[in-house]
């Protein structure tokens, strides 16, 4: 066996990529080794390119969108075998003792890590995951798809079916990028009477072929009263991180109805109270998920027919493919593939 491998990293925050070669690691107790077939580049990954994660560890290869297969076992690790087909998101493991894990909400561990930030992701070709943060993917998705799956995809999966919102019920998704693609995609799935906002008449064509029954164009009017004529968004999901944007959508709600954020603005949101006191109506926020989460969301996603857009580069070309997530000229995920140059 070769005991090299290649890996893209980042040396010091702000720093150029540095494509290397490694010794290829050795798992340990508790740990499998993953033969990375495909990673997709999120926009978190931002945080290590910039240094901007507190307490980050230089070098460090990012990552958190991977797929591939298990290619060696550590000791105590069950039941996963080696060849197995898995993924590895965001959630990078849990400590399983502090009183959120104790409740049993892994995703609320305060000790909880994160792949690609607290330990190397998967822009290699190999990489090392906690056997808890493994998710197994099935048969039909190709690996190119099921990476994205890992961080977008269940993320507004996540958030979508543990929003409250039944069959039926009218859901929203603000912004149809590399999000809420995937967000119009689950929630035409899950029954919902699903509404696609984006800016532009040029996105309509695009949200009735994701399964949108209803677009609203955010730039030529107030999107807000076009939900109440609607008769009043019982979920919104914010994937669009504008919070000018975001605010004001939250006339749009029906009484008791509750706007989700998955994706973080950079500035703080201006929200009039008063429609929230007297509609009972709610604004929060939503985590990933844990490894078991993403592992619905790729067997949801295999059974529904839902797939991600997706532009393949190799990992050779690292710098391209970063850049043109970062300039969001991509439509919609921008993955790295590890079998070609």
């Amino acid at each position: 066996m070769n005991t090299k491998m290649r890996a893209a990293q980042i040396g010091k925050a702000g720093g150029d990529w540095e494509l290397v070669e490694r010794d290829i690691p050795e798992p340990g107790a508790g740990q499998v080794r993953v033969r990375v077939e495909a990673c997709g580049i999120c926009h978190s990954d931002v945080v290590v390119k910039e240094g901007a994660w507190p307490g980050l560890v230089f070098p460090r290869v990012p990552g958190h969108e991977i797929a591939g297969r298990i290619d060696a076992v550590g000791a105590n690790v069950a039941p996963w075998k080696k060849g197995q087909r898995v993924g590895v998101g965001w959630h990078g493991g849990h400590c399983f003792v502090c009183e959120e894990c104790r409740r049993g909400d892994f995703a609320m561990c305060v000790n909880r890590k994160i792949t690609g930030i607290d330990f190397d992701g998967g822009y290699a070709e190999y990489m090392i995951a906690p056997a808890a943060a493994l998710a197994a993917i099935p048969e039909p998705l190709p690996a190119e798809e099921a990476g994205p799956f890992m961080c977008a995809g269940v993320t507004v999966y996540n958030a979508l079916r543990n929003s409250g919102a039944r069959g039926g019920d009218l859901v929203a998704i603000h912004g149809i990028g590399g999000l809420g693609h995937l967000a119009v995609q689950y929630a035409r799935q899950m029954g919902f009477n699903t509404v696609a906002i984006g800016r532009g008449k040029d996105k309509e064509s695009l949200a009735a072929k994701l399964g949108a029954h209803h677009y609203i164009d955010s730039g030529g009017g107030d999107a807000s009263a076009e939900l109440q004529k609607l008769g009043g968004a019982r979920v919104i999901l914010a994937t669009a991180p504008s919070a000018a944007a975001i605010s004001a959508l939250v006339d749009g709600l029906s009484p008791r109805g509750k706007l989700v954020m998955p994706a973080a603005p950079n500035e703080p949101l201006a929200i009039n109270p008063f429609p929230l006191i007297l509609g009972s109506r709610s604004v929060a926020g939503w985590y990933s998920g844990t490894a078991r989460d993403s592992q619905d969301t790729l067997e949801f996603s295999a059974l529904t027919g839902v797939h991600p857009m997706i532009e393949k580069y190799p990992l050779s070309r690292v710098a391209e493919a970063y850049e043109q997530m970062h300039s969001g000229k991509v439509r919609f995920r921008v993955v790295l593939t590890m079998n070609s140059d």
